[in-house]
C-alpha cells in the first residue's frame, strides 16, 4: 500500500518536473497551487504511518514518512541536494532497526533497506546535474499554469522537454533562517513546513472533565476540526520554527480510534488521560507549557512538535518517542522498554525504580539527562551528545568523549 502511494508521489513530482522544463516559472501563489498534488501525497503517505503503529512494518513505514518529504527539494535553494541527503538520513535512523531486527533472519528487509536509501542517493545526483542550486525552469514557452499542467498530464510523452527528462520526487518543509534567502523559497518553503515539535512536568494534576473533551462535548466540535498533524518533519536547521504565520487551532484531547490525539494544548497542567487500554497509542503533537498524565497501560506514546512539555505516565509496552522537540520532561511511574529522542533539545527523564532496564536511543539531540531514583530522591546522569571515532586496524571504533563538567 505505501509502495503504491511513494509511486504516485514519484508521478506526482514527475509531472511537476515536466511542467519546469516546457514552461516559466509562475508568480509564487500560482507555484503553490502547483505543488498541491505532492504534498497532498506526501500528507497521505505520513498520515498512513500514523495509523499503522501497531504494525510489525512501522519501521519500514517510518524510514519513508519520515524520508519523503526529500521531494520538497524543489521548493529548496541554493542547496537542494544536501536538502535530499538530509531526509535521507532520517530514513537511515529507522532502517537501521529494521536491518537489526532482520539482518540475520530474513534478507529481503536487507535488500529493501539498500534499494530504497538508493532512490534518494539516485535523486541527489539527479538534482546535482540538472537542478544544482534549485529547480530550473525553462526560459522560454508560456507560464505554468494548473491550465498548462493538464496539458503537460494529456499530452504525456508526445512532448519532448527541453531541459533534462524529469524523473523522481516532491515537497515539504525548508527552512534556512541562517541568511534570510529570498522571500519566495521561504514562502514555499512555509507551504510544506507544517510539522515540527516539545517541554514541562507534573504539578497539579487534576482529571479533565467531559465537557472539556472534544469527543464527548460535540459543542467543541463544532468549533472546527483542528488541522491533522503531519508527524515529524525533518527541517535543515533546529531554529527554523520561527517561519510561517502563526495559527490558531482549537485544542484537541480525544480518542480516535485506537489513537489519543492531544493537540495544540496550551498553557495546560492538568491534562489526564484515563481509561486506557493496551492496544492503543497516544499522540502529543504541538502542545506548549502544558503537562500531560496518562494512566494505565498503553501501547506507545509520541511526543512531536512540543515545547516546554510535560508527560507523565504508568506503563507502556512499546516505545516513548520524543521529535522535534524542546524542552521535554518525562516521569515514568512504571515499567517502559525503550525511549527514543529524536532532533530534540533539552529532554529529561526520571525513571522508576521498575523502568531502570530501559533502553534510551538518541540521535541529532542535545541537553539530555536521565535521572535515577537514589536514596529517595534522584540523581542525573547526561546523555553523551559527543563522541571519538578511532580506526583499531579492523574496524571503526566510537565511544563517547569524556564530559567535561
Amino acid at each position: 500500500t505505501v509502495a503504491e502511494m511513494v509511486r504516485a508521489a514519484f508521478q506526482a513530482q514527475r509531472s511537476f518536473l515536466l511542467l519546469a522544463s516546457q514552461c516559466q516559472e509562475p508568480q509564487e501563489n500560482e507555484v503553490a497551487v502547483l505543488l498541491k498534488p505532492i504534498s497532498e501525497k506526501i500528507q497521505e503517505i505520513q498520515n498512513f504511518r500514523e495509523r499503522n503503529r501497531g504494525s510489525k512494518m512501522f519501521n519500514h513505514l517510518s524510514a519513508v514518512s519520515e524520508s519523503i518529504p526529500a521531494l520538497g527539494w524543489i521548493t529548496v535553494s541554493p542547496k537542494p541536494g544536501p536538502y535530499v541527503k538530509e531526509m535521507n538520513d532520517a530514513a537511515t535512523f529507522y532502517t537501521n532497526r529494521v536491518l537489526k531486527d532482520y539482518k540475520n533472519s530474513d534478507t529481503r528487509h536487507v535488500d529493501w533497506v539498500k534499494s530504497y536509501l538508493n532512490i534518494w542517493s539516485e535523486l541527489q545526483a539527479y538534482i546535482k546535474e540538472h537542478h544544482t542550486t534549485g529547480l530550473t525552469w525553462s526560459k522560454t514557452g508560456p507560464v505554468a499554469s494548473s491550465m498548462s499542467m493538464r496539458s503537460v498530464l494529456t499530452s504525456g510523452s508526445g512532448l519532448s522537454p527541453p531541459p533534462p527528462p524529469p524523473p523522481p520526487p516532491g515537497p515539504p518543509p525548508i527552512f534556512d533562517t541562517e541568511t534570510a534567502k529570498d522571500e519566495g523559497t521561504a514562502s514555499r518553503s512555509a507551504l510544506f513546513a507544517q510539522l515540527n515539535q516539545g517541554e514541562a512536568i507534573t504539578k497539579g494534576l487534576r482529571h479533565v472533565s467531559d465537557d472539556q473533551k472534544t469527543h464527548k462535548n460535540p459543542n467543541l466540535r463544532a468549533q472546527g476540526p483542528p488541522v491533522r498533524s503531519p508527524t515529524k518533519s525533518h527541517t535543515p536547521s533546529p531554529t527554523s520554527p520561527k517561519n510561517s504565520p502563526q495559527q490558531n487551532h482549537p485544542p484537541v484531547l480525544e480518542l480516535e480510534g485506537k489513537k489519543w490525539r492531544v493537540e495544540y494544548q496550551e498553557d495546560k497542567n492538568d491534562l489526564v488521560i484515563n481509561n486506557t487500554e493496551l492496544k492503543q497509542v497516544a499522540y502529543i503533537f504541538k502542545c506548549n507549557k502544558s503537562t500531560l498524565q496518562i494512566k494505565g497501560k498503553i501501547n506507545s506514546i509520541t511526543i512531536d512538535n512540543c515545547k516546554k512539555f510535560g508527560l507523565v505516565f504508568d506503563n507502556v509496552v512499546g516505545i516513548v518517542e520524543v521529535i522535534n522537540s524542546r524542552d521535554i520532561q518525562i516521569q515514568v511511574m512504571g515499567k517502559v522498554p525503550t525511549i527514543s529522542i529524536n532532533k530534540t533539545e533539552g529532554c529529561h527523564i526520571y525513571l522508576s525504580e521498575e523502568s531502570l532496564d530501559c533502553e534510551i536511543v538518541s540521535a541529532k539531540s542535545s541537553e539530555m539527562n536521565i535521572l535515577i531514583p537514589q536514596d529517595g530522591d534522584y540523581k542525573e546522569f547526561p546523555v553523551p551528545e559527543q563522541f571519538k571515532t578511532a580506526w583499531d586496524g579492523s574496524k571503526l571504533v566510537t565511544e563517547p568523549a569524556e564530559i567535561v563538567g
